[in-house]
């Protein structure tokens, strides 16, 4: 079922116990309402990250809507989703930067040129699950592994906090942490699902009025008041010539001023490069393991048996990245944010998400609303993504606890905790040539290949997980 969803009921009411299935509806004007939601809870973490990757986040918003359309078409409308910006790649997006002379347009081209290869990547593994089954991602990248890989992804971002966002102000950011802190498990049900969104306004407004009250925050700008060892202004950054404190107001509305209300945004082409393509190759594992436990959910939640699905759902994301990333946008997944929106409604529809999706690209079309969003100072992005982060590396906890995986067994604990350590440093290892692992990367390669390295050493068998999903290794 793609189009013409059957009214449910009386398409105004559900009774205690029922759901809304996802090629049933109810009355459009309430279906509206539902797309509204769904937009609310992808936002802040849609445009969030574009902010944190260097990438145009009014193209995110816009090209997640495309994207959830392509899924939606994909699945044959069995599996409700929204595709929004995936998190995994911010590590690599970051190193790429790092080599390929920071916020530019060259390495803007560089950073979706690597994005558009893994999602072709993903598509094509999404074909071969489809063929071969599921269980072929479950002996290749069993729970150990998928859930150290989504661990040091979350964790091995911490620099960025560290180093780029919090010290632009560390009082916003505290604050702002602490509101979103308040408002998740201070509010149920809606409210608290969009804490994240909430926290990251509530911040933004903070920071405004204390440019008001309290003048200028004295801190380094990415990329403003280069100077080099002598105090001299110079440019490009880089190791001789870096950014340095200088007094400037938290939020600035010049640029949203100075934007039209309508107009298509900020397009450009990918510039591909074999040394990028390997610093966020190591990501294509947790989209893997982020499409199936969606998946799953959404099994559990309709009470359908969708793993027929999987594949089509895996290639459907790699499908959605390569189109996003195409016109430099940013790389997509499907959001636990919205899961929590549809079990907390019990509306599974995809007119909703379909809904959401078109509302999402009419913001696109806005290029004001995506200078607004640009407006977002770093010591507010500080106090949102130490949460986002911290909570992306405590679901490969998550995994471990659900499938009990047992860490007196050295072939478990050995790789996984050398690769954790890696990525957090993060440690740089120079390959040769041009070539360096850093990071989220290096400790991918080394968690995966120990893993299987150590298990051959062990005489173990790779075999597909138990039934109840607990192999423990």
């Amino acid at each position: 079922m793609v189009w013409g969803w059957t009214r449910h009921g009386d398409g105004k009411h559900l009774a205690p116990g029922e759901v809304v299935r996802p090629d049933e509806r109810l009355s459009w004007p309430r279906m509206v309402g539902f797309g509204a939601q769904h937009v609310i809870a992808m936002f802040g973490a849609t445009f969030v990250f574009p902010l944190v990757m260097g990438l145009d986040p009014n193209v995110a918003v816009m090209m997640s809507g495309v994207a959830t359309i392509l899924f939606l078409l994909i699945v044959k409308g069995r599996v409700p989703s929204y595709l929004g910006t995936s998190a995994s790649f911010v590590g690599g997006v970051l190193a790429i930067r790092a080599v390929a002379g920071g916020d530019t347009a060259g390495a803007d081209a560089v950073v979706t040129g690597a994005i558009l290869v893994v999602g072709f990547v993903l598509a094509l593994i999404g074909v071969a699950i489809h063929f071969l089954g599921v269980q072929i991602i479950h002996r290749v990248f069993p729970p150990v592994v998928t859930g150290a890989v989504v661990m040091l992804i979350g964790f091995g971002l911490a620099y960025v906090v560290a180093d780029v966002y919090w010290p632009q102000d560390h009082w916003v950011a505290l604050l702002t942490m602490l509101i979103t802190f308040v408002v998740i498990v201070a509010f149920k049900g809606f409210i608290g699902r969009i804490g994240v969104l909430v926290g990251l306004v509530s911040g933004f407004v903070l920071s405004w009025v204390l440019d008001r009250l309290a003048g200028p925050v004295t801190s380094v700008l990415p990329g403003a008041n280069l100077r080099d060892a002598a105090g001299n202004a110079c440019a490009p950054e880089g190791p001789y010539c870096l950014a340095t404190a200088f007094p400037h107001d938290r939020v600035s509305f010049d640029s949203v001023a100075k934007a039209d209300w309508f107009g298509l945004p900020s397009f450009h082409g990918p510039d591909f490069r074999f040394s990028a393509v390997l610093l966020v190759l190591p990501a294509v594992i947790a989209l893997v393991a982020e499409n199936v436990g969606h998946v799953k959910a959404v099994g559990e939640m309709t009470g359908t048996d969708v793993d027929p699905y999987v594949g089509r759902a895996v290639a459907a994301d790699g499908v959605a990245t390569v189109v996003a990333s195409a016109v430099g946008g940013s790389p997509t997944t499907t959001y636990a944010e919205n899961i929590g929106v549809m079990a907390a409604t019990k509306v599974y529809s995809t007119a909703a998400y379909y809904i959401a999706a078109v509302i999402a690209i009419l913001f696109g079309l806005c290029p004001k609303f995506g200078q607004l969003v640009a407006a977002t100072p770093g010591g507010v992005l500080g106090g949102v993504t130490v949460i986002l982060y911290g909570m992306i590396g405590l679901l490969g906890a998550k995994i471990w606890i659900e499938n009990r995986v047992d860490f007196a067994d050295p072939v478990n604990m050995v790789p996984t905790g050398a690769g954790i350590i890696l990525a957090i440093g993060p440690v740089s290892h120079f390959v040769g040539g041009d070539l360096t692992l850093e990071g989220i990367a290096l400790g991918t390669i080394v968690v995966l290949g120990g893993y299987h390295l150590l298990r051959a050493i062990a005489g173990r068998p790779l075999r597909p997980a138990t039934p109840a999903g607990n192999e423990a290794g």
